[in-house]
């Protein structure tokens, strides 16, 4: 019997998994895509830190009411008793940092900028997560679609998407914004705000989806086993559903990850300019906008909240740039 070939490194991974010393075939086992990619996804130490960030702001984001709640914190609580009334600062060091208080508090009201950290996380990522969500569903369908059938359906939405990147989006949604500040379709306050949003930045985003999804859809609709189900008498909707789109997933998924960040910056930049979240609401674009008019009196007001939008896009773009390399490894 031939013994085993003996291999270490690169060279083991090159060879036949039936000829690496000690390894009997009862022990070989296929895998699925799905372990092969998870497989390469932990082998990306930077990836899994970004997942792991991910996952412990979402949960903070869905968990912001119990965590308030079971330790005491009030993003609207004031404490005029923290801040200096002559130069209307912080007292103590470092924006007022204490035990009490582990990131300060802000200038002028006194509020404990922890409480208001994780109360404008949920709003963050919740208008992130709807506005990704819509623009994934509109720019999937019209993607496919036009990659799939081609000529004038293809020109029609490919043309449709040229007018729609042309749009100067952050001025629409200004205008957007302003125009509904006082209440439309039936909402009002918050609610109004987050839903228009979600809308503005999902609906003029979703080009940029569609044309990944009609490059992708223009290079799978050539595939053999495409072609299998079409001599096999299979039609449009069913190859569109059954065949194209689990083989799209990967992309989606990836680009998803990726485009959530960017929606997380678009949403602080409305705040920032005053037509997002409206105070007494707390949100990060919204802390921002309060720190510059007070960052000569305490820095510390405006570090927070920009370190709480810097940490969460490099965490997600951490997570999408490492699942980009699992699901497709010719990417790198």
């Amino acid at each position: 019997m031939t013994a085993p070939i003996e291999t270490t490194g690169a060279e083991a991974e090159a060879q036949p998994e039936a000829v690496l010393t000690g390894v009997k075939r009862s022990q070989i086992e296929g895998r699925s895509l799905g372990q092969i990619a998870w497989m390469r996804f932990k082998r990306d130490k930077v990836a899994v830190v970004g997942a792991v960030v991910v996952l412990l702001l979402v949960l903070m984001a869905v968990l912001a009411k119990p965590i308030q709640s079971v330790f005491g914190l009030d993003p609207n609580a004031f404490n005029q008793n923290l801040i200096d009334p002559e130069l209307l600062a912080p007292k103590g060091g470092w924006g007022g940092m204490s035990w009490d208080h582990p990131l300060g508090v802000d200038p002028q009201y006194g509020r404990d900028l922890l409480a208001r950290i994780i109360e404008g996380s949920w709003v963050s990522l919740l208008v992130a997560a709807g506005a990704t969500l819509l623009s994934v569903v509109l720019g999937t369908i019209m993607g496919v679609i036009a990659g799939f059938y081609g000529g004038w359906v293809d020109s029609i939405i490919s043309r449709t998407m040229d007018t729609f990147l042309a749009f100067p989006l952050l001025l629409f949604a200004i205008s957007i914004s302003a125009s509904l500040q006082d209440g439309a379709f039936g909402l009002e306050g918050l609610p109004l705000r987050v839903s228009v949003l979600i809308f503005v930045i999902g609906f003029f985003n979703w080009p940029y989806m569609g044309r990944i999804v009609r490059a992708q859809t223009l290079s799978l609709r050539e595939r053999e086993f495409v072609e299998a189900s079409r001599s096999l008498g299979a039609r449009g909707p069913f190859i569109l559903f059954r065949e194209l789109l689990p083989n799209l997933v990967a992309p989606i998924l990836v680009y998803s990850t990726l485009l959530i960040p960017t929606n997380i910056l678009f949403e602080a930049a409305l705040s920032f300019l005053g037509v997002g979240i409206a105070p007494p609401q707390a949100s990060w674009g919204g802390m921002l906008t309060s720190a510059t008019d007070l960052y000569e009196v305490d820095m510390q007001y405006m570090l927070v909240p920009g370190l709480a939008i810097f940490v969460t896009v490099l965490a997600f773009n951490l997570l999408g740039d490492g699942l980009r390399d699992a699901l497709d490894p010719r990417s790198k």
